[in-house]
């Protein structure tokens, strides 16, 4: 088993916790103390030199069997490869599905899921798609999440034409199946919510709440700044103690880092957001008369940036604006081993130079990046 001890990180677990060492023992954070003396035989010790490090990146939301399709096959996305991931420091991901439940499956889904997983990095899945009645593998949500061991939850749209605009029983119904899943297999479980456009907007999740009194943390909205009407929903949604998740690579009425910031200033704990890509979502190129003439797979590499601008262009503390795409997915998601760097955690990491330019990347133990050279290949990279 491979013993790696990093020296002089300056550490955010998220939490700032100044200069230490880390010993990590083959996948997992074994101990992190101001100074580790005591090396043991054959272990790889590696100067960090004061970079700064956090834990590694969360994506949960990303299409990584590809997506799109809304202007025929040929606009149908590829598929998301590990050196994409590495490259803007995403060590774990949640792949699902789209609008798309016939060219695109839940055995493809799975399929990539294990296959990111061989080739170094964590992933997980959500059972379903847009539309009802729900697509599982075993004829029911509840069944998935108990059986499948990477099933996190399910996926549904609402206020969008191309839902199946579900009535306020059929959402508390799959709410229920995945609130009882996530009991017995102690996943946790959410329903991830795709939010459309209409005017509809978030009125069915905030009935759940507020008239019903469903369990709020097994709701979990995105798209949530779309529109602005809609984020003022998410807003409230976010008072009640939910957790919204911002698209920084999909549709958006204002930069994904200013609705953080208005979100903010509008008395939204910074716990209680996400930061999510939706890469590889199929994105129309319009010409000035609103004619598609191409296509292009939303960007993977946004929710990085957009943690950048908090930090450079707002002035957040980074200790809090890593928390979007580490701690926070972690705990809506309920992977109490990821997104801190904790005794007992993944040891998935990034590395950062003063600048916040990424200079290496750690996933489950081993190298994934080192010197920003991309040391993690799908099998038929050459």
């Amino acid at each position: 088993m491979k013993i790696r001890i990093l020296k002089n990180a300056r550490l955010f677990t998220p939490v700032p916790s100044g200069m230490k060492d880390i010993l990590i023992v083959g996948e997992k954070i074994v101990s992190i103390e101001k100074n580790i003396s005591w090396i043991p035989g054959g272990a790889e010790t590696t100067d960090l030199q004061g970079k700064t490090v956090t834990p590694g990146l969360i994506d949960q939301h990303i299409h990584i069997t590809g997506a799109g399709g809304k202007q025929g096959y040929h606009s149908m996305t590829p598929d998301t490869s590990v050196e994409d991931l590495i490259s803007c420091g995403t060590t774990t991901v949640l792949g699902l599905l789209g609008t798309d439940g016939v060219a695109r499956s839940l055995n493809g889904l799975y399929a990539k899921v294990r296959a990111l997983e061989l080739e170094g990095v964590s992933a997980y899945m959500l059972t379903s798609y847009f539309g009802l009645p729900p697509l599982t593998f075993t004829g029911s949500v509840l069944n998935d999440m108990v059986l499948i061991d990477k099933v996190l939850g399910c996926k549904i749209a609402i206020s969008d034409p191309r839902s199946s605009f579900p009535t306020e029983n059929e959402l508390l119904k799959i709410l229920r199946e995945v609130h009882v899943g996530g009991l017995t297999s102690g996943k946790g479980g959410i329903l991830h919510v795709h939010l459309g456009a209409m005017e509809t907007g978030m009125s069915l999740l905030l009935d759940m709440v507020k008239k019903h009194k469903f369990p709020i943390q097994h709701i979990s909205p995105t798209h949530v700044g779309r529109t602005k009407p809609l984020f003022e929903e998410a807003i409230e949604f976010a008072k009640l103690g939910g957790i919204i998740d911002i698209s920084t690579g999909g549709t958006k009425y204002d930069e994904p880092y200013k609705q953080v910031l208005y979100a903010l200033d509008q008395g939204v704990p910074v716990e209680q957001m996400t930061f999510s890509s939706d890469g590889n979502a199929g994105m129309a190129k319009k010409n000035k008369d609103g004619e598609v003439i191409g296509f292009y797979k939303a960007p993977i590499d946004l929710n990085l940036a957009n943690m950048r601008s908090l930090v450079s262009d707002a002035g957040l503390p980074l200790e809090q604006a890593i928390t979007l795409i580490t701690s926070n997915p972690a705990r809506n998601l309920s992977l109490k081993h990821k997104g801190r760097l904790e005794n007992g955690c993944d040891a998935d990491l990034c590395v950062f130079e003063d600048d916040l330019s990424l200079c290496d990347v750690m996933a489950r133990g081993a190298w994934a990046m080192k010197d920003k050279k991309i040391l993690f290949q799908n099998a038929f990279s050459t």
